[in-house]
């Protein structure tokens, strides 16, 4: 039965180990793909994508009537034919220099770096030069970092304007935040027609008072004009030659419409069909769907707005005047060649303890390569960002396992071992280890807090395997050694 159990768990141990190291391939339209997640990796190792977001000193041509109003839709009119019409061309910068402060520069790097943040970029550098204004990104290269790219130097412009008179009626001050929601949609009263993405946008205190009496002034309204025609009305007496008298009822709908706009884009025209008193507003992204593939691209629409709407406006309008990918200075086969390293490291280590222990130190070898295994998977789905002092910190851990199991076993050795010896024995070898490395468990968790990708991905890296040597050889370590030495 000991042998049941004992194989049991080295079984788990090898299927697992398999996972981590080799992965889990399944068919994806005729290829193979690995289904275990792949490291996250710092800058340091899978190099950054460099971004230069450059004062935009180009210049925009407004074309004006005789009272100085702005015409639209004047792109098919020569210089001849503008000037019949009493046209006139003015051409404005892009930034006014009462723009061009180190305040707004400052201020328009906070926005950027707070946009950062929600998009989920906590790894990356951003400086400012303070004389040109000019910004300069470092973020990590992956899958989602073009969809950063494209949302960082937004202005994030709002507003709601009448849509005759031009009149800015709300703007970016207005908002409190914005973020996406889901609803069903359903074209009868049960059959649902798919998901249905909105932008949500909470006003403050005083937009929403803004928005209530936009909303009551913009509200679709319909009038009634009911005429009555009768007809031999001096055969009145004459009921039977008395024509019935005909009613008919012309309705007709007035709207005042409000336009809504970021950073000049339309995004819709409308009226209100009734009044808003929650001071929020709802903007459909889409139509309802239940293909996943749309519902995650209207999804993506919504949160790209409501990131820029969320951290207010830009004031400097910048211009992407560089975007490249730096390749990292240590390559695959570098790090392939510290990984191998790694392996032989340990597993000489290993032999020595199965020399030294016989069969425990055989079981303690297998419990160790199974601990490193599910650590590794661990360091993945925590998300662990990793960077060269990520993988130093991996060495640590595996070294600082390789110490606790070492003095297990010192204490069993000359022992006559039970299971209760073992347990006995456990509990020592843990009281001294963690007491000692006491003050390293308390850097380790300061290091986690410090928004530094090294130290903060040495800081996770060796949290995961503290917690991992505390749990694991609590559970398997003790139980497999246990299970040997039960009578």
């Amino acid at each position: 039965m000991k042998k049941v159990k004992i194989l049991t768990i080295i079984l788990a141990i090898v299927l697992v180990t398999m996972i981590a190291f080799g992965g889990v391939y399944i068919q994806v339209q005729n290829r193979m793909s690995d289904k275990v997640k792949d490291y996250s990796y710092a800058m340091d190792l899978k190099g950054s994508r460099n971004i230069r977001l450059k004062v935009d000193d180009s210049t925009n041509t407004i074309i004006k009537d005789s009272e100085g109003n702005e015409v639209e839709e004047t792109e098919e009119l020569t210089d001849e034919q503008l000037a019949e019409k009493g046209y006139t061309k003015e051409e404005t910068p892009a930034n006014s220099q009462d723009i061009l402060t180190e305040e707004n520069y400052t201020k328009s790097k906070n926005i950027i770096e707070k946009r950062l943040k929600k998009l989920g970029v906590d790894n990356y550098i951003i400086k400012l030069d303070k004389q040109t204004g000019d910004i300069v990104i470092e973020i990590p290269e992956n899958d989602q970092t073009d969809s950063v790219v494209s949302n960082i130097g937004t202005p994030g412009n709002f507003e709601i304007i009448d849509t005759e008179t031009k009149e800015v009626l709300m703007d970016n001050n207005d908002i409190k935040l914005s973020n996406v929601m889901y609803g069903s949609d359903s074209t009868t009263g049960t059959t649902s027609s798919g998901t249905a993405v909105y932008l949500n946008i909470e006003f403050t205190k005083e937009g929403a008072k803004k928005l209530e009496d936009i909303s009551n002034k913009y509200v679709k309204t319909e009038s009634t004009d009911n005429t009555e025609n009768t007809e031999n009305a001096e055969n009145t007496e004459n009921t039977e030659n008395t024509e019935s008298s005909e009613e008919t009822a012309t309705e007709e709908t007035t709207e005042k419409t409000i336009t809504m706009k970021i950073d000049d884009q339309e995004v819709m025209t409308t009226s209100f069909d009734e009044t808003i008193k929650t001071g929020e507003m709802q903007l459909s992204i889409g139509s309802s769907t239940t293909d996943s593939k749309t519902l995650q691209n209207y999804v993506e629409q919504a949160s790209s707005m409501a990131i820029v709407l969320d951290n207010g406006e830009i004031p400097v309008k910048y211009e992407v005047s560089e975007n490249e990918y730096v390749l990292s200075d240590i390559t695959n086969n570098e790090l392939k060649i510290v990984v191998y390293v790694m392996a032989v490291i340990v597993a000489i280590a290993l032999i020595i303890l199965v020399i030294r222990y016989k069969v425990f130190g055989l079981l303690s070898a297998v419990s160790y390569v199974g601990l490193a295994s599910i650590f590794v998977l661990v360091i993945r789905y925590a998300n662990v960002v990793l960077s060269i002092e990520g993988i130093f910190g991996i060495a640590i851990v595996l070294i600082l396992n390789y110490i606790f199991i070492n003095k297990l076993l010192s204490k069993l050795k000359d022992e006559k071992v039970d299971d209760k010896t073992v347990t006995n024995k456990t509990k020592e070898t843990y009281k001294e280890f963690f007491i000692k490395i006491v003050p390293i468990c308390i850097a380790v968790i300061t290091f986690c807090f410090i928004n530094w990708s090294p130290i903060s991905s040495f800081g996770m890296v060796m949290f995961w395997g503290i917690a991992l040597i505390a749990l694991y050889n609590f559970i398997v370590t003790n139980s497999i050694l246990k299970i040997k030495a039960s009578k």
